[in-house]
């Protein structure tokens, strides 16, 4: 059999296992999905292992990685628990709280991962919903829409940014000059339509809740990784490689008297990781059998040279197989088109912005659909899609 058709063969089952989320009477998920493609195609030939390791982008990784331990240390200082009360209990109009929250989580997405603060915010948001009589619906559409949207700004908001910046070496400061009006401009527009949509359920709030009594903040962790935290702003604004500001980091916080390295480690997603990494070896066994070639020629009357084209295919992408996937699966494309550095800001805001389209199209909708059923709260499929 040709090495094109069992790279072709072996590219639509892993995609297909992406955009259905699991394999009918096999238990395999998409990470999983990516790891045993990414095997397959150097078993059978497709990619040699060198040229597998070859094409794994470590700077992705190591990005990725870095950030993963400073998040995973500032919620274990309750750092984002403790900014969240703080921000919603100042707050007393139910619209003013609707905008409050779409722009607290979307700036915030910004500098700390969007899928972070959605995870943070969601049981907060539901306590203030239940604490004044309100709807939680319009505030949890808020966190999850605000953290989307937010998260356009920097390379650091969400993970396919991570993979584009260290791809396309766009550094900090100019994505933020090019996207952070975006996103903006994006919020404000979010806080518009859910307040004008839920306009007759904001009535008059009661007084904010008081600050119930929960586990004790660990100061000296609390200090250490807002110093850590600013300290890597600091990298990336003034242009310093961010994989290496986000390791250098990770280090600090990694070498403790107080916490278990341990601590950290769990809160490592280490799914995504290993999902990026079996999308590497992927999508260069697709390219390595001219495949990408030809889907993109398919792909041409769409418009994906044009940047309308290009952010109306990658939206669609994006919410049939992930945004992380639908990124990878673009990143062979970009350098070949007339204004790459464009296309990849282009790729960057539309497969972003396309999470809010349905709750399938981002890992951040899921954490606050998953986190509001734990309390008894449902958000369906039509609730996110009006939205």
């Amino acid at each position: 059999m040709p090495i094109s058709v069992v790279a072709a063969l072996i590219f639509t089952a892993t995609y297909v296992v992406l955009a259905a989320g699991r394999l009918p009477y096999v238990r395999i998920d998409r990470t999983g999905a990516a790891v045993v493609g990414a095997i397959l195609m150097i078993a059978t030939g497709v990619l040699p292992l060198a040229d597998a390791y070859a094409a794994i982008d470590y700077r992705t990784i190591v990005l990725l990685f870095g950030m993963m331990i400073l998040i995973a240390s500032l919620r274990l200082a309750r750092f984002f628990r403790i900014l969240a009360a703080s921000i919603v209990r100042r707050v007393q109009s139910p619209a003013a709280l609707i905008a409050a929250t779409v722009f607290a989580s979307g700036i915030l997405s910004a500098l700390f991962v969007n899928d972070t603060i959605c995870l943070a915010f969601t049981p907060i948001l539901i306590d203030v919903a239940e604490a004044r009589a309100m709807r939680p619906l319009p505030l949890l559409l808020a966190l999850a829409t605000g953290a989307n949207v937010g998260s356009v700004a920097t390379i650091t908001g969400n993970p396919q940014n991570m993979l584009i910046a260290s791809l396309s070496r766009v550094g900090y400061v100019p994505f933020a000059r090019a996207l952070a009006p975006v996103a903006l401009v994006g919020l404000a527009i979010d806080a518009g339509v859910l307040v004008w949509m839920f306009r007759r359920d904001l009535h008059a709030a009661a007084p904010p809740p008081r600050r119930a009594a929960g586990r004790a903040i660990h100061r000296r962790l609390m200090i250490k990784s807002t110093a850590v935290a600013a300290a890597m702003l600091c990298g990336f604004l003034a242009g310093f490689e961010p994989a290496l500001v986000a390791a250098l980091g990770a280090a600090v916080l990694l070498v403790s008297r107080g916490v278990n390295p341990r601590k950290l480690y769990d809160g490592v997603d280490w799914d995504l990781l290993m999902l990026f990494i079996g999308l590497f070896v992927v999508v260069a066994g697709v390219e390595r059998a001219g495949i990408d070639r030809r889907l993109f020629a398919w792909l041409a009357p769409a418009g994906v040279g044009t940047m309308a084209g290009l952010a109306a295919v990658t939206a669609v992408a994006a919410n049939v197989i992930s945004n992380v996937p639908a990124v990878m699966l673009f990143t062979k494309l970009i350098p070949h088109l007339p204004d790459p550095r464009a296309a990849w800001l282009t790729l960057a805001m539309a497969s972003t912005l396309a999470g809010n389209l349905t709750v399938l199209g981002s890992i951040a909708n899921l954490i606050v659909v998953e986190g509001a059923r734990r309390r008894g709260v449902t958000i369906s499929f039509a609730d996110y899609l009006r939205a």
